[in-house]
């Protein structure tokens, strides 16, 4: 029995992300007009960005343990590059962030406890059958 830490976590991510979209998950409307944090000068070129996004969070809350906004916030920022001064790290946005959360939270993967959102059985269910089915089509 293969679990998320048996598999490519890139493989892992863009399964899921196929998954999350076939559940019917909604997106929202203003991911296609925002950026994804400061330090990015355009919108994501993928149309489904947010779900990648989503389901890298659930991949993160899975292996990290209790996680929340502004940890994952930190993790997804970028070094904004000025002309003259030194590159300088910026956070993520955290809107999109927060959104996803709320849409896994609908689907009974994530939980919000006092220490931030951890993931339920059925979201560890859900990641480890598709890291099974990564495993048997030898990706």
């Amino acid at each position: 029995m293969a679990n998320v830490f048996d598999v490519d976590g890139s493989a892992l991510i863009k399964k899921t992300s196929e998954m999350l979209k076939d559940k019917g998950m909604a997106k929202p409307e203003y991911t296609s007009f925002v950026k994804s944090g400061a330090g990015k000068e355009r919108v994501p070129a993928d149309p489904d960005f947010y779900f990648v996004r989503a389901a890298s969070l659930l991949r993160q809350v899975y292996i990290n343990g209790p996680v929340g906004i502004a940890r994952m916030r930190t993790r997804y920022g970028t070094r904004k590059l000025h002309t003259i001064h030194r590159h300088h790290h910026f956070r993520s946005g955290g809107s999109v962030i927060k959104d996803a959360f709320d849409s896994l939270e609908k689907l009974n993967y994530v939980k919000k406890t006092p220490k931030g959102r951890v993931i339920t059985p059925t979201g560890k269910s859900f990641l480890d059958k598709i890291s099974n089915e990564i495993i048997k089509s030898g990706v």
